[in-house]
């Protein structure tokens, strides 16, 4: 996983995104186009609301996302993310597809489907773990 992280953040780095860290993907890999609220990023990352609004004050504060009202609920905000943060969604997206269509090449197409459907099986079962609390294991 570390070294997917190095590739991605040092490519994202020489393609205008310096500023980005990996801890900025808990938001950025979980942003919708039209905005998602800082509860729903925590849900969706796993991450605590209190490491999401910090990291949420991080990303306003460098260009990639606003706090926009909740047109559903106006006292609600709406994370949206700014020309800037499209931009670093889209390129770490490209990022993570050529990385993963390289990996393919290097094993096989079943061979990668394989280790993916694996790696699936591992996370569901490790999240499970978590929410069956760690004396169970």
């Amino acid at each position: 996983m570390r070294a997917v992280q190095e590739e991605l953040f040092e490519t994202l780095a020489e393609q205008g995104h310096p500023d980005v860290h990996p801890r900025h993907g808990t938001v950025l890999a979980f942003l919708d186009p039209e905005g998602v609220r800082a509860t729903d990023l925590a849900a969706r990352s796993g991450q605590h609301k209190q490491i999401i609004g910090t990291i949420l004050d991080e990303l306003v504060r460098l260009g990639y996302v606003t706090r926009e009202p909740d047109p559903a609920d106006r006292r609600a905000k709406l994370i949206v993310p700014t020309e800037r943060g499209i931009d670093e969604i889209a390129k770490a997206r490209a990022i993570l597809t050529a990385a993963e269509e390289r990996h393919e090449r290097s094993l096989g197409a079943e061979r990668y489907a394989g280790f993916k459907e694996v790696l699936q099986q591992v996370t569901r079962d490790q999240r499970a773990w978590r929410q069956a609390g760690p004396s169970t294991a």
